[in-house]
């Protein structure tokens, strides 16, 4: 039932990208070219993925389960450090050199964008990159 659950939350997700054209790397590099032709629409979308999270998260952190019997597994870390921050700036780059983040570059790739393959590519190499860092420092 997880699996299912999981499936539908993320094709649902992957429409909402889809309707708002939020998978297409012109419209987010739009929102963030602010010195040239400034496309807002992404703020409408963030705005309304705010509106509908701070609840949804305010209710979660009140629950031990989730709605289908699992232990609620909610990030509890609050410190802002030099890793944080240096995944934020990375991330940021990528986003605004390319275009996608993961969830927009997926929908993408889905629809048989070139640019997304690559993307894709490069964030499951970073992902693997980045496993095979934080399991050498945990050992040390």
């Amino acid at each position: 039932m997880q699996a299912l659950a999981a499936l539908l939350s993320g094709l649902v997700f992957g429409l909402g990208l889809i309707v708002s054209g939020m998978f297409n790397p012109a419209k987010v590099l739009g929102f963030l070219d602010l010195a040239g032709h400034w496309d807002p629409s992404l703020a409408f979308v963030m705005a309304g993925a705010i509106a509908v999270g701070l609840p949804a998260f305010a209710w979660a952190r009140r629950r031990k389960q989730s709605l289908l019997g699992a232990e609620m597994q909610l990030p509890t870390e609050r410190r802002i450090d030099r890793r944080l921050l240096a995944g934020s700036l990375l991330f940021g780059i990528g986003w605004g050199v390319a275009g996608f983040c993961p969830g927009p570059g997926l929908v993408a790739l889905g629809a048989g964008e070139l640019k997304a393959l690559v993307f894709v590519a490069a964030m499951l190499a970073g992902m693997g990159l980045f496993e095979i860092i934080e399991q050498r420092r945990v050992k040390r």
